[in-house]
């Protein structure tokens, strides 16, 4: 992703036409409220592992390969994502297609709201024709496994972030963490991301700066996609997917710290 990475419902109604637009909301939210017009319907239980060992995880390859080509997308498409959530589920499916190779995506700035507020909805789905979609390896892969991790901790040049509420925080979190809530760098009005200089100012207030190597982690890698996001879209260019998050930690022994 890159620091064109989120797009306004302006820039969106602007290029209709070039993209695929993905709703990825629940099925009944797209069909009752109404979506973009022309977006496919994703819903975000489809794209995420549901097997005991990987709850919440990558789907696998084939799983969405079959996915994206029955929505009738190919790798080399244009991709916008929204929600209703402030784009953290769009986010996670963004972050999902970099993962299997997927290069051209987008993040709706102020979910389905700021389309919703500016421009007509549509209740009618697109006529659909299935594609061959191309699973492909990343050219530069975020995803950082536990040893990762564990090597952060003893580097000063890196900072890890925990994405999670601050009482999740207190209860549990890897040593040395920063926690960063992902919702900080919302605006609750506009439900779209805050001013460029503000977020800068929220980040480097936790020791979040470009020139170290940032750590995500969460519970189950859907709050550090939104961050993974917003980091990029701002030109950070060292940062580590921890797609295990807390769940694989705590899975494999890693050390636990408690409090503030």
């Amino acid at each position: 992703m890159n620091e064109n990475v989120v797009v306004s419902a302006e820039w969106l109604a602007d290029h209709l036409d070039d993209v695929t637009v993905v709703d990825v909301r629940d099925g009944w939210e797209y069909d009752g409220i109404g979506h973009v017009p022309g977006a496919v319907s994703i819903p975000f239980d489809e794209f995420r592992s549901d097997t005991d060992e990987s709850e919440g995880m990558l789907p696998g390859a084939d799983a969405w390969a079959d996915l994206l080509g029955a929505a009738g997308i190919t790798a080399d498409d244009t991709i916008v994502a929204y929600d209703d959530t402030h784009g953290v589920f769009a986010a996670r499916f963004l972050v999902t297609a970099e993962l299997y190779g997927h290069t051209d995506l987008r993040l709706l700035d102020g979910d389905f709201s700021s389309w919703m507020r500016e421009y007509e909805t549509s209740s009618e789905p697109p006529a659909v024709e299935p594609a061959d979609y191309e699973v492909r390896d990343p050219t530069d892969s975020p995803l950082v496994d536990h040893e990762d991790v564990e090597a952060a901790i003893e580097d000063p040049d890196s900072v890890i972030v925990d994405t999670r509420d601050d009482w999740e925080y207190e209860e549990g979190h890897v040593p040395g963490a920063v926690n960063l809530d992902w919702k900080e760098l919302v605006d609750d009005e506009t439900r779209g991301l805050k001013p460029r200089d503000e977020l800068a100012e929220i980040l480097a207030a936790h020791g979040i700066t470009p020139d170290k190597r940032v750590v995500l982690y969460c519970n189950t890698a859907r709050r550090i996609s939104h961050t993974y996001v917003v980091l990029s879209s701002l030109g950070y260019d060292d940062v580590g997917f921890y797609e295990g998050s807390l769940t694989e930690w705590e899975t494999v022994g890693g050390p636990i710290e408690t409090g503030s």
